[in-house]
């Protein structure tokens, strides 16, 4: 009869998983995917480097994880502004500030996220979330067509046009971890998201 684990057991290799994305994310915030190694998140855990591969069976393994968690909570974080009560141009005004100032308030994860050199498997992540966050963009800005308030367009490409411009504002701020000019940078990303839609000015 084949050895079951116990449900204690399989507890404690939960937490012990969760422990050690967790570890991992840290050393991923601090010093980006390319130093992320076995070595540094197993001492950032406290653990074995070889403890690692009995929870993921690569370190590549383990940065998808930690990718599809981290960019797992800005879609959902996301979808729930732009869902809030109030016009399409005005959510789409809020989803947007909301993105970047979560952005700049965890740079070294956002811009791990966004833009640092990563494992191939990492980069095909990012293009299924860039696809998410488009799908996103794209429900709000056809709720903006429908109501009136938006010009007729292709809400997909437009979609697609904030999701890059967006992400590609933040890459050298994110890079810089320059926080004196936030607030600036929040007001001039929010309006040329709403000139990208074409939303008249407030």
């Amino acid at each position: 009869m084949a050895y079951r684990k116990t449900a204690a057991e399989i507890g404690r290799l939960e937490a012990a998983r969760e422990h050690l994305i967790a570890a991992a994310t840290s050393v991923v915030t601090e010093v980006g995917w390319s130093q992320a190694s076995v070595t540094a998140v197993a001492d950032s855990a406290g653990i074995a480097a070889g403890s690692v591969y009995q929870h993921f069976s690569s370190k590549a393994a383990l940065a998808v994880e930690v990718f599809r968690r981290a960019a797992g909570r800005e879609v959902e974080v996301l979808g729930e502004v732009l869902r809030e009560p109030g016009t399409p141009v005005e959510r789409l005004a809020r989803g947007v500030e909301v993105f970047a100032r979560r952005a700049l308030e965890n740079r070294g994860l956002a811009y791990a996220l966004l833009a640092a050199p990563a494992d191939p498997a990492v980069g095909a992540e990012r293009l299924e979330f860039r696809r998410r966050y488009q799908a996103l963009f794209a429900e709000v800005v056809h709720e903006g067509i429908e109501e009136g308030l938006l010009p007729a367009q292709n809400g997909e490409i437009t979609a697609a046009a904030l999701t890059g411009a967006v992400g590609e504002v933040l890459v050298d701020p994110l890079g810089a971890r320059d926080e004196e000019t936030t607030g600036a940078l929040l007001t001039e990303l929010v309006a040329m998201a709403l000139r990208c839609a074409g939303a008249p000015r407030p």
